[in-house]
């Protein structure tokens, strides 16, 4: 055992001592990614300098390892955008690779492909897409921002995905499994956010906001040809996947179960859905092979709704409803004070039916609750999630939605670090808002706000301060505050709306 870690940490301090930092752009030794992708090894780092570069990258084997993943990122404080092609990059069989900081846009396929090269029993795996901006897709079909086939053990969060094609996705998943979709912002997609299907397995969508999703915002399943199901002998369309402390507005329809099995909806706040809440369908039969969808949960959830929904739950053929567990949700009919409750398949546990949450000021995409609220400590206690949108702890029992109403810092998690000590408000805001410290002897703490593609933007100290008031002109999106008190960091989510 002893001769294994020291092995291990003379390969560490090699890749260490041996990364490279590899440059592309205007003047620099590398004018693409194609060009550079041959030269780098695990441990390095691939720099996009400021400016448009051209997309259609086709990059094969992208591979860091275990101790020294390959970096791929925007140079500091420099905006790289990578402008059209049929894929911006393509990578085909990565490992260890991780993507931060990068605008993609106007491409005509997808605008980034992940994939295992079409050979199943060597998945892509261990990727990261982080702080990156995908948007304004130059297609009208089946085309999505980010298509990921074949990927294992993946995370992506903190981007930005604008724009979708008519008839494609935010993020589509097909055969994936061991993945983190968290704190991301979506807004104007097609068909759907996030699709997750073909085997799809394991995949946790948290603390994500989601604006104007298409038909279908969450797509948990789906319809994909038998060819491409990852593994083959798969008996759903997606299993085990949770669905925690999102923040859903607008969409034909919020969540859709699909050929699906053992999911969690959980914590989340659906706020005026056009036509339907839920949808639970099958559209890949085969009572030989696949499983009925069914055995999932709805459960701690807000759904404020109106008179327009042709009814809160659309169910299809092949599927068993009846296996379905829902509990402490909060329905409420802005439009009907009479209103009966929701069509559902199996009676709803526990549930608070038509009493107003309470919202703080959603027609500003302020979902959170006061402690009156209906919705504060009326959720069934979970194992999880622990957190709620805005990373905070969830009280026990905890609050009903998205956002807890009496959030808690007692949870293990290195996000609740002191984090209760400092308020943001108004959060959302448009731009404007008070970073307030309860705690008079914090000391001196270092404060940095960075966009979406992790440029930093404001950057500041306070000491012996109450307040300091902000006013910054953004973008609207997810923003997030970095704060450092001696060793210790934790971050705060800002959503800027317009």
């Amino acid at each position: 055992m002893k001769s294994i870690l020291l092995s291990i940490l003379f390969l560490l301090s090699y890749y260490l001592m041996n990364a490279t930092t590899l440059h592309i752009g205007n003047g620099f030794p590398y004018t693409n990614l194609e060009q550079v992708a041959p030269d780098a090894q695990p441990g390095d780092t691939i720099l996009f300098h400021e400016g448009t570069h051209l997309g259609g990258q086709y990059i094969f084997e992208l591979q860091g390892s275990v101790n020294a993943w390959i970096y791929i990122m925007n140079a500091p404080n420099e905006t790289a955008v990578l402008e059209g092609g049929n894929n911006a990059i393509q990578f085909v069989d990565p490992a260890y690779l991780h993507v931060s900081g990068l605008i993609f846009q106007h491409q005509t396929g997808n605008g980034v492909n992940t994939d295992d090269g079409g050979d199943y029993s060597t998945p892509a795996h261990h990727v990261i897409f982080e702080n990156c901006t995908f948007q304004d897709m130059s297609a009208n079909g089946n085309n999505d921002l980010l298509k990921l086939s074949g990927l294992d053990f993946f995370e992506i969060r903190n981007c930005t995905f604008l724009n979708g094609a008519d008839g494609g996705s935010g993020i589509d998943m097909v055969g994936c499994h061991n993945g983190v979709i968290e704190d991301n912002y979506f807004e104007n997609m097609g068909t759907n956010c996030i699709q997750t299907k073909g085997g799809a397995q394991y995949i946790r969508i948290e603390g994500n906001f989601f604006r104007n999703g298409g038909n279908r915002t969450l797509n948990l399943g789906g319809s994909t040809g038998l060819q491409f199901f990852r593994p083959d002998t798969a008996h759903f369309e997606a299993a085990d996947l949770q669905v925690y402390s999102n923040v859903i507005v607008g969409s034909w329809a919020a969540v859709a179960y699909v050929g699906s099995v053992n999911v969690e909806v959980v914590n989340n706040t659906i706020y005026r859905p056009e036509n339907w809440v839920i949808r639970i369908l099958q559209e890949t039969v085969d009572p030989n092979r696949f499983y009925e969808c069914g055995d999932n949960t709805f459960r701690n959830n807000i759904v404020y709704l109106g008179n327009n929904l042709s009814t809160e739950t659309n169910i299809g053929s092949n599927t068993a409803p009846e296996t379905f567990i829902f509990s402490n949700n909060l329905w409420c009919n802005f439009d009907n004070p009479n209103w009966v409750g929701p069509s559902i398949p199996v009676e709803d546990l526990n549930n608070i039916l038509n009493q107003n949450p309470l919202f703080a000021d959603p027609d500003n995409d302020d979902y959170n609750i006061p402690m009156n609220s209906p919705a504060a400590g009326s959720g069934v206690s979970v194992d999880e999630p622990k957190l709620d949108f805005f990373d905070r702890g969830f009280a026990s029992p905890p609050s009903i939605g998205a956002i807890e109403a009496n959030p808690h810092s007692n949870v293990n998690n290195l996000k609740l670090l002191e984090s209760e000590e400092i308020i943001i408000f108004p959060n959302p805001t448009k731009g404007k808002f008070t970073i307030q410290l309860l705690n008079s002897n914090m000391g001196k703490i270092d404060i940095e706000i960075f966009d979406q593609i992790g440029r930093s933007i404001e950057h500041f100290e306070i000491e012996n301060q109450d307040s300091i008031l902000l006013g910054l002109d953004l973008i609207p999106g997810i923003y997030f505050l970095k704060v450092k008190k001696s060793n210790k960091i934790f971050t705060k989510k800002i959503i800027i709306n317009n």
